[in-house]
Order: structure tokens, then C-alpha cells, then sequence
């Protein structure tokens, strides 16, 4: 089910579906196919538009003109809303975690929040991991002086984030047996496995630390769905020791995947996200965690930037 967009808003949805041959996954019978998500829209790529278009069209329902919403100091989500603000005449506010940021230049992620007009407001840390608690929220409210704002959360995941994903699930099912994605907050695998239906399967990778994601996908999908589905699983493996961790071997294998998939399918491996989760389906493959004949898909959610400046969100 395909919402109408946001005016202002031109997304190639459903996005393209790329078959790649690559021995590592032939060999054991596995056809590995590419869901580019990153072609959705050129501001606001892969699972940020599906996470944002359905708050977009909330906020402007009930009149809002004004955006809040949080990031760390390289979030893709807090780029895409900028960019969506830009393109629909809503002003935005981005809180970024970490008050010690403030006084020092930009990086690249937040010169372009700037530039499309987003207002940052710097943080402190134990204010920032207390941000969804009332009071906190009231009182950064006050500083910014958004107290009739929108609200979106950290990585845009939230009910209307969920359902919004549910369409990747949904133009995915008649295609794929299993559907891979790497989690931040968890908002899209929360949608994607909804969407995919009980007889297909969802695989998340999250990119973090923490061992904390399952429970927020299942209370993502109760308050979402009324009750978690149970076509999902999560493998904790693969985050190469963190958020923003990306060590040499990782780089090695991205480098070496878009070398012999880039030529034939425009794919860039974009680090923080996507080069974990092709790793991790690699890694998979290699140990037999795929039936023969399996139809797998990875969920191209972002496109690394020249230069490799890589910058995401939580």
C-alpha cells in the first residue's frame, strides 16, 4: 500500500530490484538480490523516506510549520529532515547529542542540515538519553522555543515510521524469501516484517551495540500493530565493535563489493549500514544459514557520499 506523498516530494517508489551474481552466495544456492532503496529519493534515500513521509503529512494536517527532531552530529535522519523541510516550506529544529560539539565547526552532516535550514540546538549527553522523558522534552521545548512543533524521534522511528515501512515489506513479498536490513533504531525492520507477511522472513542487522533492539522492535510493532509479529530475528554479530565503527577489513570487503557489483548496478557501499549488512549476509551464507534455493534480499537504505565522508543516524 503506497501512500500519496507529501507535495513537494517526488519519491521512485517501488524502488528498483537488482539481481547480483556473486559466487559466495551462488555457490550455496542462494540468489542474492539488492532492494535499492537508496534510489527512493535523491534528499531523502532509502528508509528515510519511508520513516519520514507519513509524519510529514501528520505534521502538516494538523498545521504545523515548524519540525523538532534528534540526532547525533552524522544523522542521515536529521539530513533528511532538513531536506525535507526545505522542499515542503516547514522550518526545523535538530537537537544534537553532545553539548561539546557546539563551539567547534561544523562536519560535513551538519553544514548540509544547516544549509537547508535546520536550527541545531547542542545537548548534553545525559540530557540528550533522557530526551523522550516529559520534562526533558518540555524544557528543550522551551529552549528552542518550539513548544508547537512536531515532534519526531531519534531515527524517525515511530508508529507512523512503522507503517510507512510496511510498503518495502509489501513490494517485497512476491519476491524474496528473506529480507535483510541493518538497524539503528529499529523502526524498519519493525515495518519491513509486517509488511513481508507471516510466510516471509526479516533479518536485522543492527549496526549498534547493546542487545537492547529486540525490545524496541516488538514495542515499535505492538503500538504500531496492536502485537509484535513473529517473522523476524535479529543478528548481533556484525556491528564490528560499535556505532561508527568501521574497521580496515570492513572497508576491505565494501571496497571489494562495490568492485564487483558497482559496474553493473551503480551500487556505492555506503559503511556505517549497508557494508555491515552485505558482511553479515556474506558471513551467513558462507555458514549455511540459508536454505538452497533461498531468494535473499538485501535493503539498500543508503549511498556512501564522495568524499567517503561517511554520515548516519542512530
Amino acid at each position: 500500500m503506497h501512500h500519496t506523498p507529501p507535495t513537494g516530494l517526488s519519491p521512485r517508489l517501488p524502488s528498483p530490484l537488482q539481481r547480483v551474481d556473486d559466487d559466495r552466495f551462488t555457490r550455496h544456492g542462494v540468489r542474492l538480490l539488492l532492494k535499492r532503496d537508496d534510489l527512493i529519493h535523491p534528499d531523502l534515500p532509502g528508509n528515510k523516506y519511508r520513516k519520514l513521509h507519513l509524519n510529514l503529512r501528520a505534521a502538516a494536517d494538523a498545521g504545523h510549520g515548524t519540525l523538532l527532531t534528534f540526532g547525533g552530529a552524522y544523522s542521515n535522519h536529521l539530513r533528511a529532515t532538513a531536506a525535507a523541510g526545505r522542499l515542503l516550506g516547514l522550518a526545523t529544529v535538530g537537537v544534537v547529542r553532545g553539548d561539546e560539539l557546539a563551539g567547534r565547526p561544523l562536519n560535513p552532516s551538519l553544514t548540509r542540515c544547516v544549509a537547508d535550514g535546520m536550527r541545531l540546538h547542542f545537548v548534553d549527553r545525559s540530557t540528550y538519553r533522557a530526551k523522550a522523558e516529559p520534562e526533558t522534552l518540555a524544557a528543550i521545548r522551551r529552549e528552542t522555543g518550539t513548544e508547537d512543533a512536531y515532534v519526531i524521534p531519534e531515527g524517525g522511528s515511530n508508529a507512523l515510521a512503522v507503517q510507512g515501512c510496511t510498503a518495502l515489506g509489501e513490494e517485497l513479498r512476491e519476491h524474496t524469501d528473506v529480507a535483510a536490513v541493518a538497524c539503528g533504531t529499529g523502526g524498519t525492520l519493525a515495518g519491513l516484517a509486517a509488511g513481508l507477511g507471516p510466510d516471509r522472513q526479516a533479518l536485522g542487522i543492527p549496526v549498534l551495540k547493546g542487545g537492547f533492539l529486540g525490545e524496541d522492535i516488538r514495542a515499535l510493532q505492538q503500538e504500531t500493530f496492536g502485537e509484535p509479529t513473529a517473522n523476524w530475528r535479529l543478528d548481533e554479530r556484525f556491528h564490528c565493535g560499535g556505532y561508527a565503527r568501521t574497521p580496515p577489513e570492513l572497508l576491505a570487503f565494501a571496497e571489494d563489493f562495490e568492485h564487483r557489483h558497482g559496474p553493473e548496478t551503480g551500487l556505492s557501499v555506503e559503511h556505517l549500514y549497508v557494508a555491515k549488512l552485505l558482511y553479515a549476509l556474506t558471513v551467513l551464507s558462507e555458514e549455511g544459514a540459508f536454505r538452497p534455493g533461498t531468494r535473499l534480499t538485501a535493503v539498500i537504505t543508503g549511498t556512501r557520499e564522495a568524499p567517503a565522508q561517511s554520515s548516519t543516524s542512530r
